[in-house]
């Protein structure tokens, strides 16, 4: 049974920083598609970045380039998300999602599973 767990999340100032991270367990493939969305209130759920095992594969949204960092620990089966210069429009609970396999880039993400999120705020 594939398991996501999320942590890191908090409550920062503006300009702060925080880290994500999202431990996988389960996965029988080596081919992996990762990603972290989110949802403010009353928002739809929104994709921020993903990463897969193929080199060089990552995506951010438009909002977050420049600002935060995906990256993978193979060895610890973990996906971390860094967050830097922190506004308070990125206020939301972050989800980390998964599919076993390559979609032919990470942005086809199907989000066969999904952590239970992690609420971020950040104040003004």
């Amino acid at each position: 049974e594939v398991q996501l767990v999320e942590s890191g999340g908090g409550l920062v100032q503006a300009g702060g920083s925080l880290r994500l991270s999202c431990a996988a367990s389960g996965f029988t493939n080596d081919d992996f598609t990762l990603g972290w969305f989110r949802q403010a209130p009353g928002k739809e759920r929104e994709g921020v970045s993903c990463i897969s095992s193929r080199d060089d594969d990552i995506e951010y949204a438009d909002s977050v380039k420049g600002r935060f960092t995906i990256s993978v620990n193979n060895a610890k089966n973990t996906v971390y998300l860094q967050m830097n210069s922190l506004k308070p429009e990125d206020t939301a609970v972050y989800y980390c999602a998964a599919d076993s396999g390559y979609r032919g880039g990470c942005s086809y993400i199907r989000g066969d599973y999904w952590g239970q999120g992690t609420q971020v705020t950040v104040s003004s």
